[in-house]
């Protein structure tokens, strides 16, 4: 669909409208008394959300790629039906280089403005994972930006997934960033081989860091002392956290991302991830849900 067409079917005069910033990815640009917040519709991909007066809370590499087939640097990519690598596969699943589809668009009676969009299976989806599924991304936009994607069993068989929120956050700087809510968690350390670890205290990073956060339903909070703020992650639907940062040398064999960027972007992800995998019984659902404020 066409951004013109988009725009007379689902722009809210005043509040959203689309358009096409790079060639085949339509953008829906939102606006509120409180925030902005932009959302591609390739990948279902949240790529901003700025409350007035406060810098960006989202991160995108200023390397990113805006190409059909290839998956965004930064923002928040949807990570599905699998989380991380799978033998033969893409890496996070693939719906996060699908085109979805606009479902609904409306204000509601706080003033919130609500993006749903959606996919379902096809043969396409059918020849990387044969099951039948509904998967729909519910953005709200206010002083909170609220995600909600519900999976849907359309199918006769359970659909196993793993799946993330994969959210990167902007910050001023990362040697200075404290990580609250997963004190005594225990852990298993990618850097280590999937050691498993226990977390004492805050999470602070000065070194690549990769770490899933198992069992916890907390909220997470990013404390930014260079930018004086705190990033609240609050989550539904959720029993494991991934928090990620490259670090200098793993940064330097991603090509999407810029030099020096490690310093200023951290990834605290809302997740069922590892162990914990979700089954979805025929003809049942399941909503993953992060909503982020700044305080």
């Amino acid at each position: 669909m066409n951004t013109a067409t988009l725009n007379t079917q689902f722009a809210i005069p005043g509040h959203l409208q689309f358009d096409e910033p790079h060639a085949g990815l339509p953008v829906a640009h939102i606006t509120t008394t409180q925030t902005t917040a932009q959302v591609s519709l390739y990948g279902g991909h949240v790529l901003g959300w700025q409350p007035s007066g406060h810098q960006p809370v989202l991160w995108v590499s200023k390397a990113a790629v805006f190409e059909l087939g290839k998956p965004i640097r930064g923002g928040v990519p949807v990570c599905w039906p699998w989380f991380g690598a799978k033998p033969g596969s893409s890496m996070h699943g693939f719906v996060r280089t699908q085109m979805w589809q606009v479902r609904a668009t409306s204000v509601d009676t706080a003033g919130q403005v609500v993006l749903r969009l959606g996919i379902s299976d096809d043969a396409d989806t059918r020849a990387l994972w044969d099951f039948a599924f509904d998967l729909e991304l519910q953005v709200t936009v206010s002083h909170t930006l609220t995600l909600a994607l519900t999976t849907r069993n359309t199918g006769t068989v359970p659909l196993p997934i793993t799946q993330a929120l994969h959210s990167y956050f902007c910050v001023g700087d990362i040697t200075r960033v404290a990580v609250q809510g997963l004190d005594g968690c225990d852990y298993l350390d990618k850097v280590q081989n999937f050691a498993p670890c226990q977390q004492a205290g805050d999470v602070r990073i000065s070194s690549e860091t990769d770490r899933v956060y198992l069992g916890t339903t907390s909220d997470c909070v990013i404390a930014d002392a260079a930018w004086q703020r705190s990033i609240r992650v609050a989550k539904q639907g959720s029993a494991s956290t991934v928090v990620w940062n490259p670090w200098a040398e793993r940064e330097k064999a991603i090509s999407d991302m810029a030099a020096g960027e490690y310093q200023v972007m951290l990834c605290v992800e809302t997740c069922n991830a590892g162990p914990d995998q979700v089954s979805v019984a025929p003809g049942q659902a399941h909503t993953l849900v992060a909503s982020v404020s700044v305080q």
